[in-house]
């Protein structure tokens, strides 16, 4: 809800790439937090070939880089079964999954006993068109991460537990 998040919103609910020049705005606020001072995750950014060499040149400018790119590769239907089934509580944000990770109690959140609902943006129609978007835009970013040797690509048809440890090895050794 603030004043950044509410322009990406329009672009969202519709499923369209939010432009990058917001995107990149709302990136580089961010990381002037204190909480990312000794580091940081970035979770579904960059989504462009040009989203990461302007991530890139502001990492730079401040003296810092990135240590990988990871490409969590999936099936298309499971990727459209676990966006469509996701549910996020209205109060506190948590996140749910109506298979994977349901609340107790249907439509009430486990840790405020808030409303669990489906975003707008997780409907099917809205699905279809993320992905089609993404596939469009997905191979450029991976030919430059190819092309500055911090991709890694980790098998996500597996348990999340499974693909985070990967991950998190990765991260500590440079491979999966």
């Amino acid at each position: 809800e603030t004043p950044l998040g509410l322009k990406a919103k329009k672009y969202m609910l519709t499923g369209d790439l939010v432009p990058d020049e917001l995107v990149l705005e709302i990136v580089e606020e961010r990381l002037q937090e204190d909480d990312c001072s000794n580091g940081f995750l970035l979770d579904g950014f960059p989504r462009t070939r040009n989203q990461a060499e302007e991530l890139d040149k502001y990492l730079a400018a401040s003296g810092q880089r990135l240590d990988m790119a990871a490409d969590l590769e999936a099936e298309e239907a499971l990727l459209i079964d676990r966006m469509t089934g996701r549910r996020v509580c209205r109060s506190c944000g948590a996140t749910y999954h109506i298979i994977n990770r349901p609340t107790k109690t249907e439509g009430i959140c486990d840790v405020c006993g808030g409303e669990v609902y489906q975003r707008l943006d997780d409907n099917m129609e809205t699905v279809r068109n993320r992905l089609a978007v993404y596939r469009k835009a997905i191979d450029p970013l991976l030919a430059y991460y190819r092309s500055t040797g911090i991709l890694r690509s980790f098998d996500s048809n597996r348990e999340s537990s499974v693909v985070a440890a990967a991950i998190v090895a990765a991260l500590g050794d440079g491979t999966e």
